[in-house]
C-alpha cells in the first residue's frame, strides 16, 4: 500500500540484532531519540514497560481464545466481515486469502457493544473496551514522543487524531490455526502488506510467525516477546513525516507447532482528517512529497487493492522526488 522509502534499512544489522527494544520508563528525551531512529531505520520497534496492566492483557487474550475456540456457527454470528466482523481465510474483497480467521471491530465503545457476538457478550465487550483504552494511551504516548523527537512544537499534532471521538481506529484479532502440513513453513497466514493507518500496536500469544521485509526478497522473523508491544509505522505516518519514517511491509506465516493469536490496534484519524506533511518536516533539502488528501480518500484507495499493492504513490507530489 505504500511507495518505497528512500531511507536505507540496516538489513544486516536487523538480522543480527532483531528489532530495537525501547524502554518507556527511561528518560523521555532519550526514548524520543531512540523512537525516531527506529522509525527511520526500521519502521518497527518494540516497547517495554508500557504501563498496560497484565490483567487487562490476560482478560483480552482469554476472551480471544474463547471466541475462536467456539463453534463455527457462533463465530459466524459476528460475520461476515464487511469489512468489520468475523472472517475466515478470505481477507477483504479482492481475492486475498490466508491461513487465518479474524474478528475486526471498530474501536468505538458503542460499536463494540452493538457487535459483541461472543458467547459472553457483556464480558467480551468489557474486555475489548478496556484493552483498547489502555493500548490507545500507549499509542498516543508514542506519537507524542515522536513529535518531541522530531522537534515539532505541537507535540499532540498526531495523538489528538486518534483521541478524537470520531477516530476511525480499529481493533483486530487474528487467529492462525496450527498448520500440520509438510510445507507449513511456506504457508502464508496473512500476506505481505503495509498498514494504511497512522500507527499499529501488536502483541501475540508468544507464538512466532510475524516477519518484516527489510529489503527486496529478505524477510526477517520478529521474535515474540510476552512483555512487549510491537509497534510499526503506518502509511499515514510516513506521509505526515514527509517520507522520513518508513511504513515497512510485513506478513504472518503459518506455524507448524502451535496456534498463534495476535491482537492488533490500528490508530487512525477521523475519516475527514486531512493528511499532509507536517510543515516543520518540509525544507529545501526535503521538499513536500505528498499532496493533501483525506483519510477517507486513502482508505478507499488502499482497501480497493490486493494485499501488497501500492497506493501512497498516487498521492505523491512528484514521482521523481520519490525515487531520488
Amino acid at each position: 500500500m505504500v511507495v518505497a522509502s528512500p531511507c536505507p534499512i540496516g538489513s544486516e544489522r536487523m538480522r543480527r540484532m532483531g528489532l530495537p527494544v525501547i524502554d518507556l520508563s527511561r528518560k523521555r528525551t532519550h526514548v524520543a531519540e531512540l523512537m525516531v531512529r527506529a522509525c527511520e531505520e526500521y519502521g518497527f520497534f518494540k516497547v517495554i514497560n508500557h504501563g498496560v496492566n497484565r490483567e487487562v492483557i490476560a482478560r483480552m487474550e482469554d476472551e480471544g481464545r474463547d471466541f475462536f475456540s467456539g463453534p463455527a456457527s457462533a463465530k459466524q454470528r459476528a460475520g461476515p466481515a464487511n469489512p468489520m466482523g468475523y472472517g475466515c481465510r478470505s481477507i477483504g474483497f479482492n481475492g486475498d486469502s490466508g491461513e487465518v480467521e479474524y474478528l475486526l471491530l471498530h474501536a468505538n465503545p458503542t460499536y463494540i457493544a452493538q457487535r459483541s457476538k461472543a458467547r459472553h457478550p457483556s464480558r467480551f465487550c468489557s474486555a475489548v473496551t478496556e484493552y483498547i483504552e489502555a493500548v490507545r494511551e500507549v499509542a498516543c504516548q508514542i506519537l507524542e514522543l515522536l513529535a518531541e523527537g522530531l522537534k515539532i512544537p505541537d507535540r499532540e499534532v498526531l495523538s489528538r487524531l486518534i483521541r478524537e471521538g470520531e477516530s476511525d481506529s480499529v481493533f483486530r484479532m487474528n487467529h492462525y490455526p496450527c498448520c500440520k502440513e509438510r510445507d507449513a513453513s511456506h504457508r502464508v497466514g496473512f500476506g505481505e502488506h503495509s498498514d494504511p493507518q497512522i500507527l499499529t500496536l501488536l502483541r501475540s500469544n508468544g507464538v512466532a510467525g510475524l516477519q518484516i521485509s527489510v529489503e527486496d526478497g529478505v524477510w526477517v522473523p520478529v521474535t515474540p516477546d510476552p512483555d512487549a508491544f510491537c509497534v510499526n509505522v503506518g502509511d499515514l505516518l510516513q506521509a505526515f513525516t514527509n517520507g522520513r519514517f518508513v511504513s515497512v511491509r510485513h506478513r504472518a506465516m503459518a506455524n507448524s507447532f502451535d496456534t498463534r493469536m495476535s491482537m492488533i490496534y490500528f490508530g487512525a484519524p477521523p475519516l475527514h482528517a486531512q493528511i499532509k506533511p507536517i510543515p516543520e518536516l518540509i525544507s529545501p533539502q526535503n521538499p513536500c512529497r505528498y499532496r493533501p488528501f483525506t483519510w477517507a480518500e486513502y482508505k478507499k484507495a488502499a482497501y480497493s487493492l490486493r494485499l501488497g499493492d501500492s497506493r501512497l504513490d498516487l498521492f505523491a507530489m512528484d514521482m521523481n522526488v520519490l525515487s531520488s
